[in-house]
């Protein structure tokens, strides 16, 4: 029999996860879903099938795939675990068998040993027709049936990915279809830059001298360069071997960005120095002559906990900032965008990496340090406009879908999955991305709730 979860605020509420698999065809709706909204909607979070092994953070959980399926005015549900090496054994073994997230004093159980311990719990992507789910560190991607959520197996791109990890951030370039990612490590060289075609070939494999071992959450792409901010959150192996966390917090280092032509190499880097900070997300960025504008949700230090900082939820608050990168005379030029604490910036897809007006992110005021309301930002005026769902709800990262393929950057719809803790269920809310300050178009009802998760994507056409 296993044993019940703990008492841990990422294990409660809004967090707490949800351990049944199962769809449900035809979903309530309050309002009306828009015909133009043809596809599917895929969310990745942390779901813990068994109690963790010690403490517990989300970074650990099971991944999870909830799947709104958008079709003729109608919403069909489906979610599924994602079957990993670690997910299967732990199943077998009827525990957890890994310990949580770094800085754990649990240590595995033997029977984990010689098996990948990633979670594939962070992202959900689409692209040359497969559905990947992902995650940073400990397993390649894992590919994923569109329709059941059946998992299908880890690739490796043609055993392309040498160490079999790859970053939980691609980039779609809306130009030529390609997938632009990357992976980080500890032992040099610390960042290798791919380039995937759009049938899903490797066609590039960029080793890159970065200073420091860093983790690298995200990077920044543009049409001409790629972006890689390699913050003060140091990983160390020698914390490792005295029994620490690899990661820790060296706010003496810097941040330094590394700006590489999309068709250089390690030697066509340029490094820019500023102060320390930490970046989880981009919204987006693009090339302006010589310089590069780009606009991150950016933190003080980094929020997890690393080198005796402390675990919280929601961590020290993210504010939108642009940053403007001069490659000649190697400067960072930072200036805030929004006072509001938020997170999970996104945008328009098809200007991804290019000039851009529109962009999204999650706000707090929501449950346990989460986020309650969307905003829509004219990244060029700094004007902005909110959708509040009120406190008791959190909602999740925002994800626009275009009214149509050639509709004007911005006119479409975002999508938000809402928690309800009255109630303890969640919806999907469809609103109008260019009047959030109106009703919801649409509110599709679960009778259970979606825990609170990382990321997602648009499959249009499902």
């Amino acid at each position: 029999m296993s044993e019940p979860m703990p008492k841990n605020p990422f294990l409660s509420g809004v967090w707490e996860p949800w351990p049944m698999e199962g769809e449900i065809i035809d979903l309530a709706v309050t309002g009306e879903v828009p015909r133009e909204l043809y596809g599917a909607l895929y969310r990745n979070g942390p779901n813990p099938q068994f109690a963790p092994r010690g403490g517990y953070h989300p970074f650990s959980g099971d991944g999870m795939i909830h799947a709104f399926s958008v079709r003729d005015g109608k919403v069909d549900y489906r979610n599924r675990f994602v079957r990993t090496p670690r997910f299967n054994a732990e199943r077998a073994a009827g525990q957890a068998l890994w310990s949580s997230f770094m800085g754990n004093s649990a240590p595995p159980d033997p029977r984990s040993e010689g098996i990948p311990g990633g979670p594939a719990n962070t992202n959900v992507v689409w692209h040359a027709g497969k559905l990947l789910a992902l995650v940073e560190g400990g397993l390649p991607p894992v590919e994923l049936d569109p329709e059941s959520l059946a998992t299908l197996g880890t690739t490796d791109f043609d055993g392309r990915l040498r160490d079999g990890t790859f970053t939980a951030h691609p980039k779609l370039d809306p130009e030529t279809g390609q997938m632009l990612g990357f992976r980080y490590g500890v032992v040099p060289p610390y960042i290798v830059y791919y380039e995937i075609s759009a049938d899903g070939k490797v066609t590039r494999e960029v080793p890159i001298d970065a200073p420091i071992p860093s983790m690298v959450h995200d990077f920044i792409t543009t049409r001409d360069h790629v972006i890689f901010p390699v913050f003060p959150a140091t990983l160390r192996l020698e914390r490792a071997a005295r029994g620490e966390s690899v990661l820790g917090w060296e706010p003496e280092l810097g941040t330094q960005i590394g700006v590489m032509p999309r068709n250089g190499g390690t030697g066509d880097v340029t490094w820019l120095r500023t102060d320390p900070c930490y970046v989880f997300h981009p919204m987006n960025a693009y090339d302006h002559g010589r310089t590069i504008v780009a606009d991150v949700a950016r933190y003080e230090r980094l929020p997890i906990p690393a080198a005796g900082l402390k675990m919280e939820i929601g961590g020290t608050e993210a504010l939108l900032y642009r940053w403007t990168l001069d490659l000649d005379a190697k400067t960072v030029k930072e200036e805030i965008r929004d006072d509001r604490a938020s997170e999970f910036p996104r945008l328009d897809e098809r200007r991804t990496g290019l000039p851009y007006k529109v962009g999204f992110a999650a706000s707090v005021g929501g449950l346990g340090g989460g986020f309650s309301s969307v905003i829509r930002y004219d990244v060029t005026t700094g004007k902005s406009v909110a959708h509040d769902f009120g406190t008791g709800n959190a909602v999740s990262e925002p994800i626009f879908v275009p009214m149509s393929e050639d509709a004007p950057e911005g006119r479409g719809f975002l999508l938000t999955v809402v928690y309800r803790a009255e109630t303890g269920r969640s919806d999907l809310a469809i609103l109008d991305a260019e009047n959030l300050d109106r009703a919801p178009l649409a509110l599709a009802h679960l009778p259970h709730r979606v825990p609170a998760g990382f990321h997602g994507n648009w499959r249009p056409g499902v």
